[in-house]
């Protein structure tokens, strides 16, 4: 892996060396997308099953064909092993604990003049779960993404995941719905599962919000119909950033870069140390474990590309560049990682201490795996029952803050030039009970609007 030094380079030098340009998306996936899009808005379960067999080699008689019932998740979960089953309700159970501690709560307060004011927060009714097939299956990206939506109240939680031969779908990951709380299942990935969900056909209902990572057709859909339909994040290449000190140990640290590197020969993983003595030894470490790991070639080639080892002279300056990449997951290896956590700004994951590898954070500690990427962690957070519900301000004015208001809301208006807003406010104390339809100019000074305008 390449050497940086931030003491000959700076923290920015350093950051420039790794960051990575933002990825362009080639104009024929662009195109692709958009027709693919607007063929399923336009012609529907016909576009979808067209597409399903164009790219999954599956197409059932009709639509409904492409449903996966109920009773396929019950077998599912007695088909799978039983120490997968096992393992699915512990994680289960342990992100379902994590995110009812995070639910947003409804509350009010009332002020001096006993106006009430709050907020009502409410579940959406029907969200997506995106789920990848291919190459691997997800289960645990299940459980991340419907187990949050079924805690936030959500009622009707619709899985997605491109089809397998036949149409099949891994076990495990029908399995983790039934486990999850999944009501409803596809059999339909890519870009048109995303424009089912947003737009809706005559067998599949359309979404509030389309959750889960996926591909570079499925993230450019999600853009590409957001505003008609919610979505969560972008997700790019995953990435690891491991602050060590002295005292780390080695092998644990190649182990902890490789489990990121596995993912994708884009995926980036960096460690930073105050200690140059470390560094041959974690080389020394990758190259053992690389060389039995079944997906060599895939981390090893992320780690040429986008690895790197960077020197600092003290943590603190480790964590200044952490603070730069804002990384998707940051672990403090180092004696005292509690003292570091004060100093960390932005990252998608924090994990403290030898003993918390970011493995943990993927399965079964509880937070959410599904995290922001790309150095979006600087203003973005991991996937949440935030994400699972909206937010009604409430406001019930009493007549002494009306009157106390009032005031205020003249100046206001007249600044906007917007008359009605203030004689809205103003009636009230001069008309308490009027009940006449419009504002007479001559009795209030002021002129009734002859048009809306403005925010209503």
């Amino acid at each position: 892996m390449r050497l940086l030094d931030t003491r000959a380079l700076g923290v920015e030098g350093v950051a420039r060396a790794v960051d990575r340009p933002p990825a362009g998306v080639p104009a024929e996936v662009a195109q692709s997308v958009e027709a693919i899009v607007a063929d399923v808005r336009a012609r529907g379960d016909a576009a979808v099953l067209d597409y399903t067999e164009r790219f999954d080699a599956f197409r059932p008689a009709t639509a409904a064909g492409l449903a996966i019932a109920q009773a396929e998740l019950e077998a599912a979960e007695r088909e799978v092993e039983p120490a997968v089953r096992a393992a699915l309700a512990y994680a289960a159970e342990r992100i379902e604990r994590y995110h009812a501690a995070a639910l947003p709560k409804s509350w009010r307060i009332t002020d001096e003049h006993g106006s009430v004011l709050g907020q009502e927060v409410r579940p959406l009714d029907r969200v997506g779960i995106y789920i990848p097939g291919g190459r691997a299956a997800y289960p645990s990206t299940v459980l991340m993404t419907a187990v949050p939506a079924r805690v936030a109240g959500v009622r009707e939680i619709v899985l997605v995941t491109p089809p397998g031969a036949g149409g099949r779908v891994p076990p495990a990951v029908l399995a983790a719905a039934r486990v999850a709380g999944v009501t409803e299942g596809w059999r339909v990935g890519g870009a048109q599962a995303v424009a089912a969900l947003a737009y809706g056909t005559d067998t599949i209902r359309r979404v509030d919000k389309i959750v889960g990572p996926g591909n570079v057709y499925v993230a450019l859909a999600k853009t590409r119909v957001f505003g008609d339909v919610g979505i969560d994040m972008v997700a790019g290449p995953s990435e690891v950033v491991v602050i060590a000190d002295r005292g780390a140990e080695p092998a644990w640290i190649a182990a902890d870069l490789l489990a990121q590197a596995e993912h994708d020969p884009m995926a980036r993983a960096l460690l930073i140390t105050d200690a140059p003595e470390l560094l041959p030894r974690v080389e020394a470490a990758l190259a053992a474990q690389l060389d039995r790991l079944p997906r060599r070639a895939i981390a090893g080639e992320a780690l040429a590309a986008h690895g790197a080892f960077i020197l600092v002279a003290d943590l603190e300056g480790a964590v200044d560049v952490a603070n730069r990449l804002a990384p998707e997951h940051l672990e403090l290896m180092v004696a005292v990682p509690a003292a570091l956590l004060p100093r960390v700004r932005h990252a998608g994951a924090i994990f403290l201490g030898a003993h918390s590898p970011e493995v943990v954070g993927d399965y079964v500690a509880g937070p959410n795996h599904v995290l922001p990427t790309a150095g979006t962690a600087r203003f973005a957070s991991p996937l949440g029952t935030e994400d699972f519900v909206k937010r009604s301000s409430v406001i019930e004015y009493s007549p002494s803050g009306l009157a106390a208001a009032r005031p205020h809301l003249g100046a206001l208006a007249r600044t906007e030039g917007l008359d009605g807003h203030g004689y809205a406010a103003e009636l009230r104390a001069t008309e308490p009970r009027a009940s006449q339809g419009g504002p007479p100019a001559e009795r209030s000074g002021h002129a009734a609007p002859a048009t809306k305008e403005g925010r209503g």
